[in-house]
């Protein structure tokens, strides 16, 4: 079978997932050329080509993956729901599933951020549009009476590092955290800084 020849940007997209998922497996230390390129059946040059250093490449790789993660945040956060809904789901969707590869990574990330500038200002950029979506969506379910929170803002960063702190936890100390435990504080902590009774979250509108 022909191989079939990919443009410039489907090839820089391929490239990037590739990093993604040797980036999950082997962590940002252990990353070669050679581990991305065998991934697609390429040469080290197409990479280099592509990214011209590892350090280029694993940049790419965390915005790439940053993206993805901002666009399903947004997808939850722009749903045809309550405000208490969508803050529901986002707060679920953010806790790690499974193998909790998605945590992994930005572990890593975390990780080589301290040596690497550009990882950092992903990292950051990633985090603070985290929180400015949760800030709308709060400022707008208090506006309108749906619950009530005096200080968005504040509500998103404590949200946010509590989530944070309970997923390094589970995914970094296996069998520390259960998911349902993990899950059952978060609501408790959603349900407190919105001013809400915990079992309004389990209802219809949550």
């Amino acid at each position: 079978m022909a191989r079939v020849r990919l443009g410039v940007e489907e090839r820089r997209e391929a490239l990037l997932r590739a990093a993604v998922g040797q980036i999950e497996a082997r962590g940002v230390a252990a990353l070669r050329i050679s581990d991305v390129a065998a991934v697609l059946g390429v040469s080290n040059a197409l990479v280099l080509y592509h990214f011209s250093t590892k350090e280029k490449l694993v940049a790419a790789a965390f915005a790439h993956a940053a993206r993805d993660d901002l666009a399903q945040l947004r997808a939850l956060l722009g749903r045809r729901t309550t405000a208490l809904a969508r803050l529901h789901g986002a707060v679920r969707w953010y806790a790690p599933t499974g193998e909790a590869k998605g945590w992994k990574l930005w572990i890593e990330g975390w990780a080589a951020a301290l040596r690497e500038p550009a990882l950092g200002d992903v990292a950051r950029d990633l985090d603070q549009q985290w929180k400015a979506a949760l800030t709308e969506v709060i400022a707008e379910g208090s506006a309108t009476g749906e619950f009530r929170c005096t200080e968005p803002a504040s509500a998103a960063w404590r949200l946010t590092a509590l989530l944070d702190g309970l997923a390094v936890q589970m995914t970094s100390y296996a069998g520390s955290l259960s998911r349902s435990t993990l899950l059952e504080w978060a609501d408790a902590a959603l349900a407190r800084e919105l001013g809400v009774d915990l079992a309004v979250l389990d209802g219809p509108g949550g």
